[in-house]
């Protein structure tokens, strides 16, 4: 065996024991051994979808009438925010799809309070920054915003950015310090503000190019923003009009913040600076990342899928995924004896390196996901069998061992090439089709199959010849001919 087939060896030792690892960990949790730091944290259980789990299945189609085209970058948006949204607050793997020109695919996995999430949908989501005066309201209040009029205009299609009191271009932000121990997180029911004041709103959350969570010199957590470049000017001429004056960040309504403003900011940046903790510093920074819709959206479908289904579904598919593989290889050593044995170990290393990619991606494993993890395992043997078929012939011919391996997988090479790209690109396919369409069954099935297929193309490659010089490079087929079928 030379030295290139050396390192491989070793390179597949060090990726088969990675892969066990993480195949058999929920966590993978590294720290510094001199400060005990969290150097990488990573969540490695096997997150099943929702037919397999359970949980909550929503249809939301754009609040706007019928004669009206939605923009399809704007339900773009729109799912892109109410998915970050949800999983910013807690609400892991969720999955949104857009579905058509104007509807947008939900599913929760897990979810144990229905009613809760599909409350949470049907909000607007708009995020306004409302010109308040010297008048500090407090967090949790409702209030009147003169910006619902103007919602009308954007679902007929017309521009809905607010007109500034002050300048007549404007597009302002905040930058400024909540009431000392004030908390940005609105109050659990909001009491109506004392009058029937109608507040000017000065800009919408669309104005917001980038919000984080950064600690100041002095050790506290401050929230900074960033605005797009068209309002960044208007901010400016605000802020240097109204220090001293309220200007609050208002999501729905609901007032979750009041701050001042303590100096004319220019460039476009800018900093809330309180009395935060790092969970409400974060809270604050989410509603104002995720916090504005740029189309209405209202629900008009929700189906809880039961957990029944699923717990069966994956017991029948994890034994008909037994039984497949444990013939495939009881086929593999009977037919092909000796290589056949180590193609049986190359399967091994195949499906425990497909776990760890599904793990890590992660991917969200379906039913039809399943299903084409095990397509995938025939995928990684039928390259085998090219290999084997190949090798047979050339041995037969009456080359050397060590040149039938060779030339057995150099001609076996552009069939398996050929067919492992035709079904890479079936896989694309059908990914684009599960993505324009909302069908999430479809797509889970091409990714499975896809890393399915890479992962295989690899074994195929590397591992398989690899394990063939590792044994045979000193075996005499004239001795044992038998142990290669021929």
């Amino acid at each position: 065996m030379n030295r290139r087939q050396n390192n491989w060896l070793i390179v597949i030792v060090i990726l088969f024991g990675l892969a066990l690892w993480i195949d058999l960990s929920k966590t993978i949790n590294i720290k510094n051994p001199f400060n005990d730091k969290v150097l990488v944290f990573r969540n490695t259980e096997t997150r099943l979808g929702l037919d397999l789990r359970g949980g909550l299945q929503v249809l939301m189609e754009a609040d706007v009438p019928a004669n009206v085209t939605v923009n399809p970058e704007d339900l773009k948006v729109a799912r892109q925010i109410l998915e970050n949204r949800s999983n910013a607050l807690g609400v892991s793997e969720v999955v949104m799809q857009t579905a058509g020109d104007r509807r947008i695919v939900a599913e929760f996995p897990g979810i144990s309070n229905p009613e809760e999430v599909v409350a949470s949908l049907q909000k607007t989501g708009l995020l306004e920054f409302v010109d308040m005066g010297t008048n500090r309201i407090p967090e949790g209040t409702i209030i009147k915003t003169d910006y619902t009029q103007q919602l009308g205009s954007q679902a007929a299609g017309t521009s809905t950015a607010p007109t500034p009191t002050e300048a007549p271009t404007a597009t302002p932000t905040v930058t400024a310090t909540p009431e000392a121990g004030a908390s940005p997180t609105p109050a659990a029911g909001g009491t109506p503000a004392p009058d029937e004041t109608v507040y000017h709103t000065v800009m919408t959350g669309t104005s917001l190019s980038a919000v984080s969570v950064q600690v100041s010199q002095m050790g506290q957590y401050e929230i900074s923003f960033t605005l797009k470049s068209d309002a960044a000017n208007m901010f400016s001429q605000y802020t240097g009009s109204h220090v001293g004056q309220i200007l609050g960040i208002v999501l729905d309504k609901r007032v979750i913040s009041a701050p001042s403003i303590n100096s004319q900011i220019s460039g476009g940046q800018g900093v809330i600076q309180g009395s935060f903790t790092q969970q409400t510093a974060n809270e604050l920074a989410i509603q104002l990342r995720y916090g504005s819709l740029p189309i209405p959206l209202k629900v008009v479908e929700s189906r809880t899928v039961g957990p029944t289904l699923g717990e069966e579904s994956v017991r029948k598919s994890i034994l008909a995924g037994a039984i497949g593989l444990g013939v495939v290889i009881l086929f593999m050593a009977l037919y092909y004896r000796l290589p056949g044995v180590l193609a049986d170990l190359a399967l091994v290393v195949y499906a425990l390196l497909s776990l760890a990619v599904f793990k890590l991606v992660p991917v969200v494993l379906t039913l039809p996901g399943i299903a084409g993890f095990i397509l995938s395992i025939g995928m990684a043997v039928d390259a085998n069998v090219l290999i084997f078929e190949r090798l047979k012939e050339e041995l037969r011919a009456g080359k050397n061992l060590r040149m039938a391996i060779d030339l057995g997988w150099a001609r076996a090479w552009p069939s398996i090439r050929d067919s492992n790209f035709s079904t890479l690109i079936t896989c694309v396919i059908l990914f684009w089709f599960g993505s324009a369409f909302g069908a999430s069954l479809v797509k889970g099935f091409a990714l499975t199959l896809g890393f399915g297929v890479v992962v295989s193309l690899f074994t195929a490659i590397i591992v398989t010849r690899t394990f063939l010089h590792v044994v045979l490079d000193n075996v005499k087929f004239g001795e044992h001919h038998k142990w290669f079928g021929v």
